[in-house]
């Protein structure tokens, strides 16, 4: 437990730009014990941690569930994204591997012909894209239009709704919604 207290306190240090130094001063502890608190050599009382943490500044509950790692993936080559489609249709969304995404984030392509489904679909939230190439029917409630490359749409999905590719020719868009769906 010491080791990942002192991983996490260390991480959390740098991560806001602080020497090891200039914590100690803040909090009161001498530079060697936050140190070995840091390396792991010794394990602080939580009252010792607390007043590190008040420091910076930082409540223990936020320090333990805090994602101090930067392990979160930032960027994904072409074949990382992962297809979330169906049918025809790929959706290509960027950042599935995050569970707290908080909004969806896709690259859409529509075979000729293919579409969301004869059925309108509906959902909280909001939908903006933008269309790259090709061409694409967006049907909103009553209204529809047929979009080209550099034309956009944006709304709320609460509005039923659905896609189509009327051309030959696919159609790819990018499309942004919240909240994330889970595919």
């Amino acid at each position: 437990m010491s080791d990942d207290v002192g991983a996490r306190l260390r991480a959390l240090r740098t991560l806001k730009g602080i020497s090891q130094r200039e914590l100690a001063k803040r909090c009161g502890v001498t530079h060697s014990s936050l140190s070995l608190i840091e390396q792991g050599k010794v394990s602080p009382s939580v009252s010792s941690l607390k007043k590190i943490l008040d420091a910076i500044p930082m409540s223990v509950g936020d320090f333990f569930t805090m994602d101090l790692e930067n392990g979160r993936r930032v960027f994904y080559s072409a074949e990382e994204l992962a297809d979330v489609g169906s049918g025809d249709v790929i959706y290509k969304l960027v950042g599935a591997d995050r569970r707290d995404r908080a909004l969806g984030f896709m690259i859409e392509t529509y075979p000729p012909g293919a579409d969301t489904g004869r059925e309108m679909i509906a959902h909280q939230g909001e939908e903006a894209g933008v269309v790259l190439e090709g061409e694409i029917e967006i049907t909103i409630g009553a209204d529809a239009r047929v979009l080209g490359p550099g034309e956009a749409y944006y709304f709320e999905t609460n509005v039923p709704h659905r896609f189509r590719n009327p051309g030959s020719e696919p159609c790819r868009l990018v499309s942004c919604a919240t909240p994330a769906r889970t595919f």
